[in-house]
């Protein structure tokens, strides 16, 4: 009986891994982005095709556990200092692109679908809410959630994901079978709520993970925070607000913990199968047959609310003083219906503010639109390129040759240059910064035009001619993306990286880099060893307090890596430790030649 059981929940997931390995990579390989490929997938194998899985619900209901790893691991790099600088953005710039896309949304309803204003409203305010996870997927890929429109972007969310009490209110307002009070009484439990998680996030997170380090067992740090994250999560979605925004703000309050690093590594296995299963998920719930029978009004709803919506946001970006190119962006990128429209559409179908075919319909024109958007962005990405004109003067990288590649001319790799260049090494150098090119052939350095995190721009800079590459880019995301695909095409290359912090230096190193070290640490030894020489001490003991140092530090980050620590009186789980200086592998301690 027990075997029959397991057999039970084996048999599906082996389904859903089998239609993803498949249609992932081929999606991939045709330039279509995984995303589309799960909702492929998905609707393959979902009740509307091959129906091997007749009740989709269930899943989406515990595939959205992604949503909420991934709005966790978001919430980690946003320290509240950060968050709360983001308030003008979340409640100007998100209140007036939510408020105006609402109204111009209700308005096309009534006019164009003849729908009545309630329904109007309902249909619009579903569709006004973004998919989080298909947005923030998108951002995380291209390394842009630290950039200042990145910023705007995850604004835009967290307002909209705060909405949904409001929203709901709403309808519990406008259904016949509501209480009148039970708008409000809703609107204080989800503020209580919030009020609890927020003092047992100040009070309680770090002593509770202090405590689960003394145990030194790298499962138990796990089953915490995967007990925070989903505890939040729960929390939040019992007194209204979204799974998502509990998991999100939960991460927040971590993020200024010395545990952060490590509970990041630990969720992130999970964020992503989840953030999979979620698009299949999404991908059965795809009613073929409402497509069938309902398509005229599906096309022309789907077609009627994705310009109008990419009109309100267009409108507000440029409002708020956004140019041009960045406005099209985000409006190409926010232009779709999201998941937690499927909440709104459900509540008021339980409160009989619409009928079961408009849910059908509506719930069907968001997952449409979710849908077409990885291709819309693909398209979007070729027209709307910065023009030909900011080149000019920029030559792109191409059949290079050098000894040595270096990705990045900033400040870090002006100075390494310089010792290359300094003994005739054959260098070539690639950026992405059309106006730090300029700015390098002013003072007589040739450099390249080129993305380091693009296969084809490496085969063109010379990667698989290179003995050398240095990653010297000052973003940690482009940093892990380079080294990770050098490593896998380009093995025979020494690799030589700019690590950010103590945590990205172990990722580098578990990537398999030659050799890494921060842009601080000279710069930090050499104040130290002055330091000691002002006291007085000779010139030897110093350069043994120099090199003891260095020795412990590298020692210490190796053993970390390997995982030795685990059981030493130096865990990184029970005490904090002091910053890695540099590490390298054996043969490339001393000189670089």
């Amino acid at each position: 009986m027990a075997t029959e059981g397991l057999g039970q929940v084996i048999g599906p997931a082996i389904v859903l891994m089998g239609a993803a390995v498949v249609a992932v990579p081929l999606f991939r390989r045709l330039g279509l982005g995984s995303v589309l490929g799960y909702f492929a997938a998905g609707a393959l194998v979902g009740p509307s095709l091959l129906g091997l899985f007749t009740d989709p619900d269930a899943i989406l209901h515990f595939a959205e556990l992604g949503v909420v790893m991934f709005l966790f691991v978001i919430g980690l790099e946003l320290r509240p200092q950060k968050l709360w600088a983001l308030r003008g953005q979340i409640f100007g710039l998100g209140l007036v692109q939510v408020s105006l896309a609402i109204i111009l949304l209700s308005l096309a309803g009534m006019a164009i679908f003849a729908l009545p204003p309630v329904t109007a409203f309902i249909a619009g305010a579903g569709f006004v809410l973004s998919s989080t996870a298909v947005i923030m997927s998108t951002l995380q890929e291209r390394g842009e959630i630290a950039s200042p429109e990145g910023q705007k972007s995850v604004s835009i969310l967290l307002f909209e994901d705060l909405l949904i009490v409001p929203l709901l209110a709403v309808v519990a307002f406008l259904s016949p079978v509501a209480q009148g009070d039970g708008g409000v009484i809703a609107l204080v439990i989800a503020l209580g709520g919030l009020l609890a998680l927020l003092m047992a996030g100040h009070w309680l997170l770090d002593p509770f993970f202090a405590l689960l380090a003394r145990a030194r067992a790298r499962e138990v740090m796990s089953a915490g925070a995967l007990l925070v994250v989903l505890g939040a999560a729960l929390l939040m979605e019992t007194v209204g607000l979204s799974m998502a925004m509990g998991a999100f703000v939960a991460g927040v309050l971590l993020s200024g913990s010395s545990y952060r690093h490590q509970i990041e590594s630990d969720i992130e296995p999970f964020k992503g199968l989840l953030m999979g299963l979620f698009f299949l998920a999404v991908g059965m719930s795809l009613n073929l047959a409402v497509v069938v029978v309902e398509w005229p009004l599906l096309l022309a709803m789907l077609v009627a609310y994705v310009l109008v919506k990419a009109v309100a946001i267009y409108a507000t970006a440029r409002v708020f003083g956004g140019a041009n190119l960045p406005a099209l962006r985000r409006t190409v990128m926010f232009a779709q219906g999201g998941e937690f429209a499927f909440v709104l559409y459900t509540a008021a179908l339980a409160g009989g503010v619409i009928d079961a075919r408009e849910n059908a319909i509506f719930s069907t024109v968001v997952i449409l639109s979710m849908a077409i958007t990885p291709l819309i962005l693909i398209i979007a990405d070729r027209l709307l390129r910065e023009s030909d004109s900011s080149l000019d003067g920029v030559e792109k990288a191409d059949g290079l040759r050098g000894q040595v590649l270096v990705i990045g001319f900033g400040r870090f790799g002006q100075i390494a240059l310089q010792m290359l260049l300094a003994r005739g090494a054959q260098v070539s150098v690639i950026e992405n910064n059309p106006d730090r090119i300029r700015d390098a052939a002013r003072f007589g350095f040739k450099v390249y035009y080129g993305d380091g995190t693009r296969l084809d721009i490496l085969h063109a800079s010379g990667a698989d001619k290179a003995q050398v590459i240095l990653i010297c880019v000052d973003d940690r995301r482009a940093v892990s993306t380079i080294a990770e695909l050098i490593q896998h095409e380009f093995p025979n290359a020494s690799v030589l990286a700019r690590s950010y912090d103590r945590g990205h230096a172990m990722e580098l190193i578990r990537a398999g880099v030659d050799f890494e070290i921060r842009e601080t640490v000279e710069s930090a030894l050499m104040m130290g060893t002055e330091g000691l020489r002002r006291l007085g001490w000779d010139e030897a003991t110093v350069t043994e307090a120099l090199e003891d140092v260095r020795r412990r530090d590298a020692q210490r980050l190796t053993e970390q890596v390997q995982g030795d620590i685990m059981s030493g009186r130096d865990n990184i789980l029970t005490a904090p430790v002091p910053e890695p200086l540099i590490s390298a592998k054996p043969a490339l301690k001393g000189n670089l030649q």
